[in-house]
């Protein structure tokens, strides 16, 4: 078995999740980039490759069990798993459906539950499970199903840190609040103005941002940290309108 750490990151083909996946690399991990689209996770490991880490990517549905096993099951130890992978939409209350609750559940949750139970099968004393929840679990407008699936995310973080204790496995959560991702380019003008404007640091965030938080929650000297939920969010929580 390799000496060097591995790290297992999904959805780390593009932004919060290209970011972890780089700066795990950088820290020393040798990562899987995990992602739906296989192609674009072959493309953001040969870029970390290329930056002289050690990555290799793989394609990935979180909701398939036998597919994720069989992933875990390539590698020669697991230290740390991100649960970055998710879905985002934005809806109205009144117009939402079951099936778009049923979605965001096995997406956001039950996928991760997935993969965090898989890689805690595999891992050593001293292991990681690091969740990527949001600030939007404190609430939000738009999108009541995300936010439910968000909340789920905390709670279960908050429960494989009690269950996983005794086997010397960490599990922390990081809540990404307003950040520079491809879903926040999209939004139009008036509305990204609105949502700036509720930030303390009138500003949005990097995907480098929520890639340091990982960072800590991942470092060999922070296992006494168990349980937490990181705001990353500009300020954010702290009060104003809920917005995004």
């Amino acid at each position: 078995m390799t000496a060097q750490r591995v790290a297992f990151v999904t959805g780390g083909a593009q932004g919060i999740g290209r970011a972890i996946a780089a700066r795990l690399a950088e820290d020393g991990f040798h990562v899987m980039v995990a992602d739906l689209q296989a192609r674009a996770a072959e493309q953001a490991a040969n870029e970390i490759a290329a930056s002289g880490g050690k990555a290799e990517g793989i394609g990935l549905d979180i909701r398939d069990r036998a597919a994720v096993s069989a992933a875990f099951d390539r590698l020669p130890r697991i230290d740390v798993a991100v649960n970055n992978a998710g879905i985002f939409t934005d809806r109205p209350f009144f117009e939402l459906t079951e099936q778009d609750f049923d979605l965001a559940h096995q997406v956001n949750v039950v996928g991760l539950f997935i993969v965090a139970q898989e890689a805690a099968r595999r891992m050593e004393e001293g292991g990681r499970i690091i969740n990527i929840a949001s600030r939007a679990f404190l609430g939000a407008r738009g999108h009541a199903h995300y936010v439910a699936s968000k909340a789920a995310v905390v709670g279960l973080t908050r429960a494989m840190a009690i269950e996983l204790a005794a086997r010397g496995i960490s599990v922390n959560a990081v809540a990404p609040g307003l950040i520079d991702t491809p879903i926040l380019r999209a939004l139009s003008e008036e509305r990204m103005k609105y949502q700036l404007s509720l930030q303390p640091t009138g500003k949005a965030g990097q995907p480098e941002d929520i890639a340091n938080a990982v960072a800590f929650f991942a470092a060999p000297r922070t296992g006494f940290v168990t349980g937490q939920t990181l705001l990353v969010d500009g300020g954010k929580s702290l009060g104003g309108g809920m917005g995004l």
